[in-house]
């Protein structure tokens, strides 16, 4: 026995077809049955015979039906995409929103596109998409399914792939997923790409060289194209020209780094397996100090010449050529140098005594103009020495201001000087004294002046008159003579005869002291023995 159900079933069927059968009877007279017009995008489906393409028998409209035909629509659907899937809609009949019968004018996609919120079409806009109007890319030129491409007014059909709307500048050479590099605020520059995930990572100098300079822009297809992908770079000679044109080989890193081509590895780079072998203070030279700033220039190196000035001005020229430095330089320091006080005993001017010791930059090295000077410098004492004595020496003494005369380089305070050559003999303890007892003073302003010539040989230019003056009746010109009484071995008066005075000594007076008669006494403030006397009566001395 059939079910309920199913006699329902078969009621409502033939209950249509009974209608439709009379409907088609009475046509002209009675029209079909529909509560109204579709519109005008379901218009060819209009027709009594056509219900259950939308319908089901006795029930109502199910999205099954409606996603049968709209297959744009049911696709985005499965994929979760597109404003269909949003919570707007899902879960709700289609027939809510686009309702039907009600005119061929009917508007049953009631849609406001400037009220539309994007982010709910799966798609969110931002950067220069949420700034653009919607036609601009809602166009049919940038639909490529060719049904929804005739459809008017059909915002369906754009993918998420950027080609749909812009052209594909790389030409296919980069994959379709233009996010990677780019955002949707500005196509250059490329602000996501990160050159750290390439193959060839940007190091050093690198990081700060344009695009441009690697990555050319050229013709391509009748387009501009840019070279991002397959730019070679197995060596650095693949965007770099050798400039040592291959005498290092071809791994540049050996010696250079990304960090600036000037900046020379030492550590890698073997001087030495070239024809100038870095020693000395030549192991501390900036590179550029001989290739020049950049690096390129190869100098020759045959003389030191060929680098450095000569510091001596052609002094060591024999035969109209510059005697190399390293006959006396080495390369370990320019100011050491292998000229031996045995080789400049081989010249005019020997050094002897403190000579030896003396720096050479004392007699060579002329301050004022800071340069070096080694011929003609002079052979004499006064060439580097001031003559302290001006012209207190006469040129007998001292010829042609020779000071060895005199001095020696042994000791330059010890003399050798032979007095009895002069009008004053050195007797007694005069040979014993210092010569700048007699020949040195202090001027005024605390200056060591010396006196020869000017010099006067009577006692009191030395010695003090310590009888202030009682023989100055004994005298030559205006000074007493001290030799009179007195010797040069000691002050004692060996030479004082008082037989040959005004008062001979007699008798008992011979045994007498000197102090007896002559006594100390104190005149003008100066305290002396007194020898000058005037008063010979005996009551004098005796009471």
């Amino acid at each position: 026995m059939p079910s309920k159900s199913s006699k329902e079933y078969l009621f409502k069927a033939l209950l249509i077809v009974t209608l439709a059968l009379f409907a088609g009877s009475f046509y002209p007279l009675f029209g079909q049955i529909s509560p109204g017009d579709l519109t005008t995008a379901h218009s060819k489906i209009e027709g009594i015979s056509n219900c259950t393409k939308c319908h089901v028998l006795g029930e109502k409209v199910e999205n099954s039906k409606c996603l049968d035909c709209h297959t744009e629509i049911k696709n985005l659907m499965e994929k979760g995409k597109g404003y269909h899937s949003s919570s707007d809609v899902k879960g709700k009949d289609c027939f809510k929103c686009h309702s039907e019968h009600n005119g061929r004018d009917f508007r049953i996609i009631n849609f406001d596109p400037k009220a539309f919120d994007h982010n709910k079409a799966s798609y969110n806009l931002s950067g220069k998409h949420a700034e653009i109007d919607c036609n601009e890319c809602h166009q049919p030129k940038f639909i490529s399914n060719l049904n929804l491409k005739r459809i008017k007014d059909t915002y369906l059909g754009l993918t998420e792939n950027c080609y749909t709307c812009h052209e594909d500048f790389h030409q296919n050479t980069l994959g379709n997923n233009c996010g990677s590099c780019h955002n949707t605020i500005s196509f250059k520059p490329a602000p996501k790409f990160d050159h750290s995930s390439a193959v060839f990572r940007l190091t050093g100098a690198h990081e700060k060289v344009e695009c441009v300079k690697c990555h050319i822009k050229e013709k391509r297809n009748g387009k501009d194209f840019q070279v991002f992908k397959g730019v070679l770079f197995e060596s650095c000679e693949s965007c770099h020209r050798d400039v040592h044109k291959g005498k290092f080989g071809n791994d540049c890193t050996n010696c250079h780094s990304t960090l600036s081509f000037k900046d020379i590895n030492r550590k890698e780079f073997d001087h030495n397996k070239i024809n100038f072998p870095l020693r000395g203070a030549h192991a501390n030279i900036k590179c550029s100090g001989c290739h020049g700033s950049n690096l390129i220039s190869k100098p020759k190196f045959a003389k030191c010449t060929d680098c450095h000035k000569d510091s001596h001005f052609g002094e060591f020229t024999v035969n109209k050529v510059v005697r190399d430095c390293k006959d006396c330089h080495s390369v370990e320091s320019f100011k050491i140098t292998s000229f031996t006080i045995a080789d400049h005993g081989k010249i005019k001017f020997v050094l002897t005594g403190a000579h030896l010791a003396v720096p050479c930059q004392s007699c060579h090295y002329q301050e004022k103009v800071r340069q070096w000077h080694f011929k003609n410098i002079g052979l004499s004492c006064i060439d580097c020495h001031h003559n302290v004595h001006g012209s207190e020496i006469e040129e007998k003494f001292m010829p042609q201001t020779d000071c060895t005369s005199c001095h020696s380089t042994t000791d330059w305070k010890k003399i050798s000087f032979n007095h009895d050559r002069t009008n004053f003999k050195l007797e007694g303890a005069h040979q014993n004294a210092k010569c700048k007892e007699c020949h040195e003073s202090k001027t005024e302003e605390g200056k060591v002046k010396f006196k020869f010539v000017s010099l006067k040989s009577n006692c009191q230019i030395c010695h003090r008159d310590v009888h202030f003056g009682q023989f100055n009746s004994e005298q030559k010109g205006d000074e007493p003579v001290c030799e009179n009484c007195h010797g040069f071995d000691n002050w004692k008066p060996v030479k004082f005869d008082h037989e040959k005075t005004i008062f001979p000594l007699k008798g008992a007076h011979e045994k007498l002291l000197c102090s007896a008669c002559h006594k100390k006494v104190s005149e003008n403030e100066n305290v002396f023995i007194k020898y000058k006397l005037r008063d010979f009566k005996c009551a004098s001395c005796h009471s």
